[in-house]
Formats: C-alpha cells, sequence, structure tokens
C-alpha cells in the first residue's frame, strides 16, 4: 500500500457490489453522489466498502467489508441516472475479496478509539484509515497480498 492512502467508504451492500460489478470498469460513489468527499480521493489510493446492511436503509444488518479496490486516475465524474439524480463517482479498479465481518477486527483496528462507539466514523460515508488497518482488513477479506 505504500504511500497510498486508505479509506472505508460506506453503503449497502447492494450499492457497493454494483458499483464492484459494473463494466467495464468499477466505480465509487459516496455520501449520496457528492462530489467532495471524492475529490479528497487520490489515483492510488485503496479503498474498502463497509456495509452496514444489505440494502439502503435495510434492517438486514450485515457490518462487513464488501468491496476493496483501488483508485484510478480521473476527476470525479457525474453520471446521470435519471429522474433528476446526477451522482459523482470515481473509478476504481477491484481486487478478488470476501465479504469479512467487522466486529471480529474491532478490537484490533486503529481506527476504532472508543470500542463502544465504534460505529461513529461511519456516519460521515468516507474516512482515512491507517494502512495498517486497510492489511488488516484485506487479510479478513482473503486478499490475495500480491493484489496488493
Amino acid at each position: 500500500m505504500g504511500s497510498s492512502n486508505c479509506w472505508i467508504a460506506v453503503a449497502s451492500a447492494e450499492h457497493a457490489l454494483r458499483g464492484r460489478d459494473h463494466q467495464p470498469t468499477g466505480f465509487m460513489q459516496v455520501c449520496h453522489g457528492k462530489r467532495a468527499p471524492l475529490a479528497r480521493v487520490c489515483s492510488g489510493d485503496w479503498v474498502v466498502y463497509y456495509a452496514p446492511a444489505q440494502t439502503m436503509g435495510g434492517k438486514d444488518r450485515l457490518q462487513s467489508f464488501v468491496s476493496l479496490g483501488r483508485v484510478v486516475a480521473g476527476e470525479p465524474y457525474p453520471v446521470d441516472m435519471g429522474g433528476g439524480f446526477v451522482p459523482f463517482r470515481r473509478d476504481l479498479v477491484y481486487v478478488s475479496a470476501q465479504a469479512a465481518p467487522i466486529t471480529p477486527l474491532l478490537d484490533r483496528l486503529q481506527f476504532v478509539e472508543n470500542r463502544e462507539r465504534w460505529g461513529y466514523p461511519f456516519r460521515f460515508g468516507l474516512f482515512q484509515i491507517p494502512a495498517a488497518d486497510m492489511r488488516l482488513i484485506a487479510r479478513a477479506m482473503r486478499v490475495d497480498s500480491a493484489a496488493l
């Protein structure tokens, strides 16, 4: 992961996997399509998606990391999804990864400052984490270390 920044993005699993599986290139979209958070992410940065639930606003709790990828060159760009919704996206190349629950990792993640309030940073939709945390998450997701 070298000098790249590492980020956690938050979305339902359904939405995160839609970005991962998009062809010809995967994408990320955060914070209801706002541009500003995406502008903080740079080419070469690593992004892991955390899904609190399977579906947006759903009560179907998942609390797992579901996809992991690397940001490719380019700026955030708008996409007209119809109905007046024009969110911004960034392109990512996703690596092969399996979903991994966060609970077994909570005591080892550096960004978790208070075990009782571990979910607080996720409210921001996108936040930076230490590279050591990204490596821990990637191992839990069974990402091939050669892909990193």
